[in-house]
């Protein structure tokens, strides 16, 4: 495994949010929610009318940003992306999957989990 620098931006760096309504609210109310000049956000709100393919522009767009240090989707929503987070391979942004009001935790099915599952051999 090669060692790769992380670069933060001078002046710190984003954490970004992929999740439904409650979860993307709540991050904005902590302080998360960035807009700058050109009106690029550093979320994204996910409902049932919001396509597979919003979903995977979001998440490239966040990914190549080099303002953003931490992308955070709900569970739920990676699933529908998991052949993304899947081919994966940057250390920064990294990828957290979080729980959503209505869909709990499941580790089993965490991106995260199954990369440190396959590094100590316990792969199923």
């Amino acid at each position: 495994m090669s060692k790769q620098r992380i670069k933060v931006k001078e002046g710190g760096a984003l954490v970004s949010v992929i999740a439904d309504e409650d979860t993307v609210t709540g991050f904005i109310l902590a302080g998360v929610g960035a807009v700058d000049r050109q009106k690029n956000q550093n979320f994204l709100v996910v409902d049932n009318k919001t396509t597979k393919a919003k979903i995977e522009e979001a998440f490239r767009k966040f990914t190549a940003r080099d303002d953003i240090a931490v992308l955070l989707i709900s569970q739920n929503v990676a699933n529908d992306i998991r052949y993304l987070l899947d081919d994966y391979e940057q250390l920064v942004p990294t990828i957290l999957e979080i729980p959503s009001k209505d869909h709990p935790y499941d580790p089993s099915k965490d991106y995260i989990m199954a990369r440190i599952k396959r590094i100590l051999g316990q792969d199923d």
